[in-house]
């Protein structure tokens, strides 16, 4: 049997670099040394595998899935969706999508989390589902609320939300955040303004979708995710000589 094809080498210049000084805990964690070009290994271009017995009703849906007392989350309700695609613009399906983001006042249920807003009993903040077959997500929630972080004096994050993306393989893993059309927080972010392409900044951010929104419930906002994508052209559904 043929070994998978390996995925494509990342653009280092899309990316932003390990050192930033404007990002202070980028200091002391990025690499002394030169990195070093690795091959994927066979490990890496497999797996994971995920069924839809992995996720139960309502995980996608952070209105309700912590709710204690039967009650919404509150805040603004939003829908966030999307498709999950390769680098050669073919949907990624049936691939695990995982989310976690602060409530509308900006505070994350976190033990750590000390920001003076207050805890939603009814939000946790935390939520997953499976993309179908044409590589589509969906989630509801409450749009988060900006919050300060002790970066510099008066260092503010805007409103997002963490994504955490498996793939069809270890090698297309992807841990990102959207940001919301719009937010004037966005551009003077540190975080943000580490990424040295203007492009790779707006493809992080999830455009309002009026198409999608229902009227007199949520707005929805669209962001699509791209992986990497393979080497090889694929014959029959399969990697040719498998």
């Amino acid at each position: 049997m043929k070994t998978p094809a390996e995925y494509y080498m990342r653009d280092r210049q899309l990316h932003p670099p390990a050192y930033a000084p404007g990002y202070k805990t980028s200091v002391p964690r990025s690499p002394r040394q030169a990195l070093i070009s690795l091959e994927n290994t066979v490990s890496e271009i497999t797996g994971p595998r995920f069924g839809h017995s992995d996720i139960a009703l309502g995980d996608n849906d952070l209105l309700m899935n912590y709710a204690a007392t039967g009650e919404s989350a509150i805040g603004e309700r939003i829908i966030l969706h999307g498709r999950v695609l390769d680098q050669d613009a073919k949907p990624v399906s049936n691939t695990l999508v995982e989310v976690w983001q602060a409530n509308a006042g900006g505070r994350y249920r976190h033990k750590m989390d000390n920001y003076l807003a207050p805890m939603d009993p009814n939000f946790g903040g935390c939520g997953r589902t499976l993309t179908d077959d044409d590589g589509y997500y969906f989630f509801r929630t409450v749009k988060p609320g900006a919050y300060p972080w002790p970066n510099q004096v008066n260092n503010w994050r805007p409103a997002h939300v963490h994504f955490s993306v498996f793939g069809s393989a270890f090698a297309q893993r992807l841990i990102t955040q959207c940001y919301f059309e719009g937010d004037p927080l966005i551009p003077i972010c540190p975080i943000v303004q580490t990424i040295p392409d203007t492009a790779a900044i707006d493809r992080l951010v999830a455009r309002l979708d009026m198409k999608g929104t229902i009227p007199f419930d949520a707005v929805a906002y669209r962001f699509n995710i791209v992986l990497r994508g393979r080497r090889s052209t694929l014959f029959e559904n399969r990697l040719e000589g498998n």
